[in-house]
């Protein structure tokens, strides 16, 4: 991963196999690839430690999430993550899944999408989230800084207002697909 000016977290968000140059992968699918299965391993060790179930449906999802390099939406991962040949799980057992994943961090909710990210880099509950998301492709990146953090908490703090979620969702064209061209 490049080190950008303001420690960008790129998150695995183009399908691999139609968003290539040739042979080469889009940078932050490559990045998801490389970081997926340290972010699975942190969140089995951060269950441990705070005494939490990662219950097979909830590693089954974030499994999933982690698989898909685009937001996926609740439905679709219960069909996902469903036996195959078997019944479809219920929706209200996905919407558990996910609810729990997102309070401890392990997965993001994109409300312009409705849908599912996981995430690689474990933020803390105080930090400020932007998500790039592209038009095109309907890939993520993910990015944090210590300005943009600063910048909402003084805007925060101008309206007298206490932020519970701070996330950013960005709209626009990625690097890969603002480069392939028109």
């Amino acid at each position: 991963m490049t080190k950008m000016q303001s420690n960008a977290h790129h998150h695995g968000e183009h399908d691999h196999a139609s968003h290539t140059h040739g042979d080469e992968a889009c940078r932050h699918a490559v990045d998801h690839r490389q970081h997926a299965a340290e972010a699975l391993a942190r969140a089995e060790r951060i269950c441990r430690e705070r005494g939490l179930r990662l219950t097979p449906i909830r590693r089954k999802a974030l499994e999933a999430l982690h698989a898909d390099h685009r937001p996926v939406g609740a439905y679709d991962l219960a069909d996902r993550i469903s036996p195959e040949g078997g019944r479809r799980l219920a929706p209200i057992s996905i919407y558990r899944a996910l609810d729990f994943l997102v309070e401890q961090g392990f997965v993001h909710r994109l409300s312009s999408k409705n849908a599912y990210v996981a995430c690689l880099h474990g933020h803390g509950a105080n930090e400020v989230v932007a998500f790039l998301i592209c038009e095109v492709c309907g890939g993520v990146d993910e990015d944090s800084s210590p300005a943009m953090k600063k910048a909402v908490a003084a805007i925060a703090e101008t309206r007298q207002f206490s932020p519970s979620h701070q996330m950013v969702e960005i709209v626009g064209r990625c690097e890969h697909c603002r480069n392939a061209g028109p």
